[in-house]
């Protein structure tokens, strides 16, 4: 059997999958392409696309270009653009299902995101939370070092504003944090 719109009615649309595979995903229907959510995020400029175009461009069936594009990447999941959406859509999650389905496909443009997210939550499982410093430090070490010393004036300008912890701060009670990912990691397995 073959639907108006020329898809069998087990085959999903890019857009349809990418909300299947999300928490609440079937809340992007509810988009009313605001744009509060492309001026939240911390690293929005140096997006390819902000999330509200991203969405479009699911609509749009543009796999490719959104799976390639660097916006999941840059998404530092501050949660920032989800707690300010009028339509309580997890545009956080949608970031984090993208980012799975680029891994998954090798429709990745930026070959060292993934190793800065493995870095990231690296961090976080240590410490947990982000610990800019020792983020850089270990992600740029280990990813073409000499490109990266323009970074040091930067970083020094950071520091002297008191922007950059020389040392981690680690959270309260590090071992139930540790405890909630085991079992995160034990479900996933399972699932």
């Amino acid at each position: 059997m073959v639907l108006d719109n020329g898809r069998s009615p087990s085959t999903k649309t890019f857009y349809e999958e990418v909300m299947a595979n999300t928490p609440g995903g079937e809340t992007l229907r509810l988009c009313l392409q605001c744009g509060t959510c492309g001026g939240s995020g911390p690293s929005g400029e140096d997006m390819d696309h902000t999330p509200r175009r991203i969405f479009a461009m699911l609509e749009a069936n543009l796999k490719d270009e959104v799976l390639r594009g660097n916006t999941p990447w840059y998404c530092v999941s501050c949660h920032y653009c989800t707690q300010r959406c009028p339509q309580q859509i997890p545009i956080t999650d949608i970031m984090y299902t993208l980012k799975r389905m680029a891994i998954a496909e090798g429709l990745y443009e930026d070959s060292d995101a993934p190793d800065w997210s493995q870095t990231f939550i690296g961090m976080v499982e240590q410490f947990g939370r982000s610990y800019e410093l020792g983020l850089a430090t270990r992600y740029h070490l280990t990813h073409r070092p000499l490109g990266k010393l323009r970074l040091g004036t930067f970083a020094l300008d950071m520091l002297r504003r008191d922007r950059l912890a020389l040392t981690p701060n680690s959270i309260k009670n590090i071992g139930q944090l540790r405890a909630i990912l085991d079992k995160a990691r034990e479900l996933d397995g399972a699932g």
